[in-house]
């Protein structure tokens, strides 16, 4: 069978990442709203997605962007928040031809989501980076305009409206969690465990006058480090074992 040439390759990454873009900017229109209630500019938007390409990080921070949080704490979180995907960057490195030079590596490292990472790690042999790259090229506008249109719409639309499609970002992050969470009987258990705590952390005493930032920081890393030390995943039989 004839090697595909990068152009094919990336005109396949392309054509891979389309279905993402489309839904990328679907879900980004929402967190637009938020940026939007944040005081962002359209074009503030713009660049934060398309630099920081993450629902979840991208959330963090903004809800510290809305609390006028230091920086430290806002590069803290967003640091949390992103923290799987050094994961999935690790796992990927481990796909690429030992050919493939460092340039390549950081920049398909720079835009690993959960999305782009499964169509990536599902292709068969070597990981070509010019197949990342045609993804990225759709992917990455598709997010940061669906964020800067939502802005753009969030100060023309009425404020019920705009308040109405607030909810629909909890609404992603919800679509998110409660699948794994049915799945994995312990994953549910963090996931109630983890609402019940940043409760309580918002209302006790020395902890609730911390910044939102802050104890989300905290909770994360707290909850997140006991689960791996207390329910590690184990790693499936080899085959012929």
């Amino acid at each position: 069978m004839k090697e595909m040439t990068k152009g094919q390759i990336f005109r396949k990454g392309m054509k891979d990442g389309m279905p993402i873009c489309l839904g990328y900017f679907a879900v980004s229109f929402s967190l637009g709203i938020a940026a939007r209630n944040a005081g962002i500019t359209a074009f503030q938007g713009f660049l934060m997605s398309f630099l920081n390409n993450a629902s979840a990080g991208e959330y963090a921070l903004i809800t510290t962007i809305a609390a006028d949080a230091p920086y430290l704490e806002a590069v803290l979180i967003t640091l949390v928040a992103n923290a799987r995907y050094l994961l999935m960057s690790t796992a990927l490195s481990q796909r690429f031809s030992p050919k493939t030079g460092m340039g390549h590596r950081m920049l398909v490292a720079y835009d690993i989501t959960d999305e782009l990472f499964g169509i990536a790690i599902a292709r068969d042999g070597d990981l070509e980076p010019f197949y990342s790259y045609g993804a990225f090229a759709v992917a990455i506008p598709g997010w940061a305009v669906g964020t800067a249109f939502g802005i753009i719409m969030g100060n023309l639309l009425p404020g019920i409206l705009v308040r109405a499609l607030s909810v629909a970002l909890y609404g992603m992050f919800l679509a998110i969690i409660i699948p794994p969470a049915k799945k994995d009987k312990v994953v549910g258990v963090l996931v109630a465990i983890s609402f019940a705590a940043s409760y309580v952390a918002s209302r006790a005493p020395g902890i609730s006058r911390l910044s939102e930032g802050t104890r989300t920081i905290l909770l994360t890393v707290l909850i997140a480090g006991a689960a791996a030390l207390l329910f590690p995943r184990r790693e499936e039989a080899a085959d012929g074992a």
